[in-house]
C-alpha cells in the first residue's frame, strides 16, 4: 500500500465510528492469526442484566448506557462459562473488533513469557539492550519495568482534541505511510523514569520493539505460537502494521469478543490454563497491582489529567479492596477481571463522543467501570454463584 493509498480516519469528531473499526483490517496492512485449536467457552445459566447501575450518585438506566456509548458487543463469563452475549449494531460473535489500547495488555503477556524463555534478561535490564533502535532515544538506559508500568520518562501529550498532540501524530504516521519503529525513536525525555506514570502510547510501542529485537520474531509470530494457539482462539485475529511491517503494538490488535474474553480469563487463572502455565503467575501477580507509589490510585496521568485508577504492567486497577483489573482502550473498549468473583466482562464500544473533550461525561470510563461493577456483582448472585 503507497501513501497515497494509506486511510485517513477521522477519529475524535463526534462522528459514528461503528461502521470503521470492523473494517480496519481492510484498510491497513496486517499480520494474521489462524485459530488452530479452538476452544469455544462452555454455556453457563443466563445472566439477565440489571435495569440500572449507581454512577455519580445517581442511578443510570443499563439499556440507554448501552445505546449511548454505542456498544457493539458484551459477552460475560463467570468461572470460564458464558453467561451472557449479546451483539448490537455492527457487531457479531465473528466479527473482529479493534482492540485500540486493550493490546497493550496483550503486549505485556508477551513480554512476560519472553523473559520466562531467557529471550529477555530481566525487567532491570534497559530497554535498548535488545532494541539497538532506541539507543540515543528517551528510552535509553530506561528499565523494562519502568517502560511496563508508563513511567519510563518519555515526553508525551494525550490530548484527543488536539491535532498536533502526540496521540494524533502517532495515528497520523500510520496513516500517512510513516515507521512506528522511527517515530518511537525520535521521543524524548522529559521526566526521571520510575518517578511519574504518564500514560504513553510510545511506551508500549517500544515494548513491541523489544519483543520483536528479543525473539527475532514479528508479535503475529510471536502471539500465534504463545498465546493465540494455547489459549484456544475461536477465529482469525489480526495486527495492524504500518508501511513497513512493525506492528501498532499500541492498539492494533483486532479479535472477536469471545477471543478478547480469553486474555481476561487468562489472568483470572493467574497465567494458567487447564495444565500449561503460559504466563508465569508472578508476572501475573506484578501486572495487576502497583508496585510503587506513583502507581496507586489517584497518581496516574492521562493528558495532564489524574485518573482515579492505578497501573501496573501495562494494566489498570481500580479503586478497590476486591482486587479487580482491567484492560482499557479508547472508545469504551475493555477487558474487565474480577476474580474475587469468578467473573470476565468483555465491552465493545465505538462511543462516538469520546476523545471530544477530556471530560469524563464523553470519554464515560469510570461509568463504564461502575457498569461493568455492577454486571459483575448480578453474576455472582445468580445461579452460579
Amino acid at each position: 500500500m503507497s501513501a497515497n493509498d494509506q486511510p485517513q480516519l477521522d477519529l475524535y469528531s463526534g462522528k459514528p465510528q461503528h461502521d470503521v473499526f470492523p473494517r480496519l483490517i481492510e484498510m491497513f496492512p496486517t499480520g494474521r492469526m489462524e485459530p488452530e485449536a479452538p476452544r469455544p467457552f462452555p454455556r453457563g445459566s443466563e445472566l439477565t442484566l440489571p435495569i440500572e447501575f449507581s454512577f455519580d450518585g445517581t442511578a443510570r438506566s443499563v439499556a440507554d448506557f448501552l445505546a449511548s456509548t454505542d456498544t457493539v458487543a458484551l459477552l460475560v463469563t463467570k468461572d470460564g462459562q458464558i453467561l451472557l452475549e449479546e451483539y448490537f449494531l455492527t457487531g457479531g460473535r465473528t466479527v473482529g473488533w479493534i482492540s485500540w489500547s486493550v493490546a497493550k495488555s496483550f503486549v505485556s503477556a508477551l513480554v512476560g513469557v519472553a523473559v520466562a524463555e531467557g529471550h529477555v534478561g530481566s525487567v532491570e535490564d534497559s530497554m535498548d539492550r535488545c532494541a539497538p533502535a532506541l539507543k540515543g532515544s528517551a528510552y535509553q538506559g530506561v528499565r523494562i519495568r519502568d517502560v511496563l508500568q508508563m513511567s519510563s520518562g518519555a515526553r508525551w501529550s494525550e490530548d484527543y482534541s488536539d491535532p498536533e498532540s502526540d496521540v494524533i501524530r502517532i495515528g497520523n504516521a500510520i496513516a500517512a505511510g510513516g515507521s512506528l519503529d522511527d517515530f518511537v525513536s525520535g521521543m524524548t525525555r522529559a521526566t526521571t523514569p520510575g518517578t511519574v506514570c504518564q500514560y504513553n502510547f510510545a511506551d508500549t510501542q517500544a515494548l513491541g520493539m523489544l519483543l520483536v529485537g528479543a525473539t527475532g520474531r514479528s508479535l503475529t509470530e510471536y502471539m500465534q505460537e504463545k498465546l493465540y494457539t494455547p489459549l484456544g482462539m475461536e477465529c482469525p485475529g489480526y495486527w495492524l502494521r504500518d508501511s513497513r511491517g512493525m506492528e501498532m503494538a499500541f492498539g492494533g490488535l483486532c479479535l472477536t469478543a469471545r477471543d478478547f474474553a480469553k486474555i481476561g480469563e487468562l489472568y483470572r487463572l493467574r497465567g494458567r490454563i487447564g495444565e500449561r502455565q503460559l504466563v508465569p503467575e508472578p508476572w501475573v501477580e506484578a501486572s495487576v497491582r502497583p508496585s510503587a507509589d506513583h502507581l496507586q490510585v489517584g497518581r496516574v496521568l492521562v493528558g495532564g489529567h489524574v485518573l482515579p485508577l492505578g497501573y501496573g504492567y501495562q494494566w489498570w486497577i481500580p479503586a478497590g479492596s476486591r482486587g479487580e483489573f482491567s484492560a482499557i482502550g479508547v472508545y469504551n473498549q475493555f477487558v474487565f477481571v474480577d476474580p474475587s468473583r469468578g467473573v470476565c466482562i468483555v465491552k465493545l464500544s465505538a462511543n462516538r463522543r469520546y476523545g471530544t473533550s477530556p471530560c469524563e461525561a464523553t470519554n464515560r470510563e469510570m461509568e463504564t467501570i461502575e457498569f461493568l461493577r455492577a454486571v459483575a456483582a448480578a453474576a455472582s448472585s445468580g445461579p452460579n454463584r
